[in-house]
């Protein structure tokens, strides 16, 4: 989970999607509480506020990108407003497609859960 979490290329699930705006929740909220301590008139504090989030911004941008590949679509996607709820809880495309394989299982196998592993199979 969180490989290349700045780039725009590959599939996230839904879960790293989830967790990516709650990490960039946290880190306004902490942010803002930490410019709300500090005495700064309240146009230098947004300023301020905003640079600070530019890193936070970027990386909920490129994870938003890499779930719209997930579903098959173009990373401009996610700009449709309400989008994103479709992001956060709509299935993705089950096999490989054009952005890359299925992260939730990589090699396109069937799985069984209930499948036992003796010393004679092979990984």
């Amino acid at each position: 989970m969180f490989k290349n979490p700045f780039s725009f290329e590959g599939r996230i699930r839904r879960l790293e999607y989830g967790l990516s705006y709650l990490i960039y929740f946290a880190v306004a909220v902490f942010i803002g509480l930490i410019l709300g301590l500090l005495s700064f008139d309240e146009q230098s504090a947004n300023m301020l506020l905003f640079l600070l989030l530019l890193p936070a911004i970027y990386f909920v941008i490129a994870q938003g990108a890499k779930r719209c590949h997930d579903r098959g679509n173009s990373g401009w996607w996610q700009l449709i407003p309400f989008y994103g709820f479709v992001m956060m809880f709509g299935e993705g495309d089950t096999f490989e497609n054009e952005y890359g394989q299925n992260p939730k299982n990589p090699d396109n196998e069937i799985v069984d859960p209930f499948a036992i592993k003796t010393a004679n199979d092979q990984d």
